[in-house]
């Protein structure tokens, strides 16, 4: 059986071989967020079924493909779809593409998701700039034997999420007079929504936003030397009484769509 350098090296060739560019920037889109794959020119998009080693998406509103061109002036390599540990993939698949991105030469990347909001100054539509995040996943991408090729076996968390990339997307926000918020992401495996208890716990520790995605690829991501800015949508609010549901995620984010295209187009291509 392939070790995962192999595999990722296998993908890496197939992705050098079907584009013509030599990414800078890695994105990696959340649920109904692919729209901005379309905003990418002279793109070539390549199926992940026809890729080696890539797993399938399995998710509404992530189509499971990746574009290649340019967003702006910038050359980026875009993920449409990405793959949730509630699927049932293990977290070395769900860490895949970042480690092919690290094989393909890129060291920024720019991680978006929906994300439901229990800052009670949240409404749904907000866009929330990751200052951190908190890892309740009960488990770590890295857990198993460490290979020094992909990273250090005890990486810094410290800063996760860049410094200067946070100034940069607060400026590109105010230039286009978008109200950008910025807060602490909580991650879990899901897929069920969180319980009001957990979600009243969950903020007693800071916590500003909640989601089932982002941080395994953001632990991966900083192993391999990444520089990393995170981007949330804001698609639905704690309510008492009232839950939530994944046509509500989807909608919201339809929604945002013209202010995240916005707003992340403008981020990349200052980058």
């Amino acid at each position: 059986m392939p070790v995962l350098k192999d595999k990722v090296k296998e993908s890496a060739d197939y992705i050098k071989n079907k584009i013509s560019i030599k990414p800078e920037v890695g994105l990696v889109l959340g649920s109904g967020l692919g729209v901005l794959a379309e905003e990418v020119t002279n793109g070539v998009t390549i199926e992940y079924k026809d890729i080696p080693h890539f797993p399938a998406s399995t998710v509404v509103g992530h189509s499971g493909a990746l574009v290649a061109g340019c967003l702006g002036t910038t050359p980026v390599i875009v993920q449409k779809g990405r793959w949730h540990f509630y699927e049932g993939y293990s977290m070395e698949e769900v860490t895949f593409f970042i480690r092919v991105l690290y094989e393909l030469g890129v060291n920024k990347l720019l991680v978006t998701n929906a994300a439901g909001g229990i800052n009670p100054d949240y409404i749904p539509g907000d866009l929330m700039l990751i200052s951190d995040h908190i890892n309740f996943m009960g488990t770590n991408p890295l857990i198993g034997p460490n290979d020094e090729y992909f990273g250090t076996r005890f990486p810094a968390l410290s800063p996760a999420y860049c410094e200067k990339y946070r100034m940069l997307a607060k400026q590109c926000a105010n230039k286009l007079g978008i109200q950008l918020r910025e807060g602490i992401y909580l991650a879990l495996t899901g897929p069920s929504y969180e319980t009001p208890a957990e979600l009243r716990m969950f903020r007693s520790w800071g916590a500003d936003a909640v989601g089932m995605s982002t941080v395994p690829e953001v632990i991966v991501a900083l192993h391999g030397g990444m520089k990393v800015l995170g981007i949330s949508c804001i698609t639905n609010i704690f309510i008492p009484g009232q839950g939530a549901n994944h046509e509500e995620v989807l909608q919201a984010a339809e929604d945002v769509k013209p202010v995240f295209k916005a707003l992340v187009k403008s981020v990349v291509t200052e980058l």
